[in-house]
């Protein structure tokens, strides 16, 4: 189980990088997306409508997950190696956020390609781009970077991590469920939605390690862990009491200033990042993303 488990890791991280996604046709991520969306309306008790999603809807995603990898497993354990990997990396996402993050900092090389560079940060950050200037842009993409490395690959697959020594069908059932507590949040975990309280608070305390473990993989990545000295401070300053911790660290790291207008200032620097900084942001993004699957996959194996 420790070298088919570690395999799983390997190939994941392979399909992230040679494919980035899987087609959104059959995306597993988009798939329960569809069935959290009729819950995206105004409800009689929508605490509790929000309460029983939370329960059901992420672990109905790691009982499918695990039944598939348990199942492939019984005819071979190489095969259940593939669908676990295939669950991964289903469950996990570094190239696309990294594409399109790189997208927005190059478009903001130019003023004639600002337009161009808003228009795909509304993919990237949930924040309107329209009066932003270039600096600001390039802050939404690197603060998106940091946030989205927690949210998209490091919850999971610590996950995996976690579990992987007992169980992989476990292992990348808890992914699965991870992933679905983080999709629940993200389509309903907004203050003007009574449906999606319990979803944000259970995500709440879900991401609490996973955003403060990306702080720790960004600053070895880095090779400066002294800087985590400095993050405390900063990482308080955003509303969520998790997404301020890889994003502190990286403003630290870069010494540069990253700030949503009206909502948090991460003042490590006098000035936005310019294009060199930004890109060397999503660089360190990268090598951290890099750090936590190799560790995922030693962690398999032993």
């Amino acid at each position: 189980m420790p070298v088919t488990a570690t395999v799983a890791v390997a190939i994941a991280a392979g399909l992230d990088r040679l494919l980035a996604e899987p087609p959104a046709r059959i995306h597993p991520v988009a798939l329960f997306g569809n069935v959290v969306a009729p819950l995206d309306r105004e409800w009689e008790h929508p605490t509790r409508v929000g309460a029983l999603a939370a329960l059901v809807l992420p672990a109905l995603a790691a009982g499918v997950v695990s039944g598939a990898t348990w199942g492939a497993s019984l005819a071979s354990p190489w095969a259940g190696a593939v669908v676990a990997a295939l669950a991964l990396f289903s469950t996990t996402s570094l190239r696309m956020l990294l594409d399109a993050a790189e997208t927005v900092v190059s478009a903001t090389a130019t003023a004639t390609d600002l337009d161009t560079a808003r228009g795909e940060l509304r993919a990237l950050a949930g924040r309107d781009p329209a009066s932003l200037s270039a600096g600001e842009i390039r802050s939404a993409a690197v603060e998106s970077a940091a946030e989205n490395l927690a949210d998209g690959l490091v919850a999971p697959l610590l996950a995996f991590t976690l579990v992987v020594p007992f169980s992989l069908p476990l292992a990348v059932g808890a992914a699965a469920w991870v992933k679905g507590v983080n999709t629940l949040d993200s389509m309903l975990g907004y203050r003007h939605k009574p449906v999606g309280r319990v979803p944000a608070r259970l995500d709440d305390a879900v991401m609490w390690l996973p955003a403060r473990l990306s702080a720790v993989l960004l600053a070895i990545g880095a090779g400066s862990p002294g800087a985590l000295s400095r993050v405390s401070p900063l990482a308080r300053r955003p509303a969520s009491p998790n997404s301020g911790w890889p994003m502190a660290t990286l403003a630290v790291l870069l010494e540069t200033r990253l700030e949503k207008p009206g909502h948090y200032l991460l003042d490590a620097g006098a000035d936005f990042p310019d294009t060199a900084t930004a890109a060397r942001g999503i660089r360190l993004v990268a090598r951290a993303g890099l750090i936590a699957f190799v560790l995922a996959g030693v962690v398999a194996w032993f």
